[in-house]
């Protein structure tokens, strides 16, 4: 097939921005007086939202709404001063995106990190490159893996669906991507493994991000 268009997952597809994720939650925690996680945990607490985050980081014993909500409150704004300190593009994915637009392919971004810091991020750290939407976790829109987001995407560009390649690095992607009809592929520069990928849907798996343009007519 011969595709017209990419969405890319945000958090550990194009952007590696585990430790500046785990700096952040681990202050809110210590200043509960909660124990912090080892930044490599991260790769399985991130993913589903800030409001997941915050569930999967506090001890079992002590979550409850009131907690969760206010930990995801406290989350935001500490995130927006620490956002950006060791957040940078994966290896070779300027070189990727740069490609993409030479082929004229239309780029997206499809997160379930908050809106407001998926359009800080993409504004500041890959600002040079054309991304036609831009897509974080919104009021009133079901998150990934729920595909609704994903449809919206392709209602704007009106692109068809089929006529995507997803890139993703966790199951939530990949099933995202089957959902809406896309191609899912699966990175494996990210935060999970290739089994957790090919087990929810990956129809292919890259190693490296030029490995992408192998897909391309």
């Amino acid at each position: 097939m011969q595709f017209k268009a990419v969405c890319f997952d945000l958090d550990g597809t194009l952007l590696d921005s585990l430790a500046d994720l785990a700096d952040c939650t681990n202050k809110i925690l210590l200043k509960r007086g909660f124990p912090e996680h080892p930044v490599d945990a991260f790769r399985y607490f991130v993913g589903d939202g800030a409001k997941m985050l915050m569930t999967r980081v506090l001890p079992e014993e002590v979550r409850n709404e009131s907690l969760i909500e206010d930990c995801r409150q406290d989350f935001e704004t500490s995130y927006r001063e620490c956002w950006n300190e060791q957040t940078i593009p994966y290896k070779d994915i300027p070189e990727l995106l740069d490609a993409l637009i030479g082929r004229q392919l239309k780029l997206t971004v499809l997160s379930n990190k908050p809106n407001e810091f998926t359009l800080l991020m993409v504004e500041n750290l890959l600002a040079q490159w054309n991304f036609e939407v831009v897509l974080g976790q919104r009021e009133g829109i079901p998150r990934k893996p729920d595909p609704a987001g994903m449809l919206e995407i392709c209602q704007q560009l009106e692109i068809p669906a089929e006529a995507f390649l997803y890139l993703g690095d966790t199951a939530t992607d990949m099933k995202t991507a089957v959902s809406a009809g896309c191609f899912p592929v699966g990175v494996l520069w990210g935060f999970r493994t290739e089994e957790e990928l090919r087990d929810n849907g990956a129809r292919a798996i890259v190693k490296e991000p030029l490995d992408v343009l192998d897909f391309l007519i």
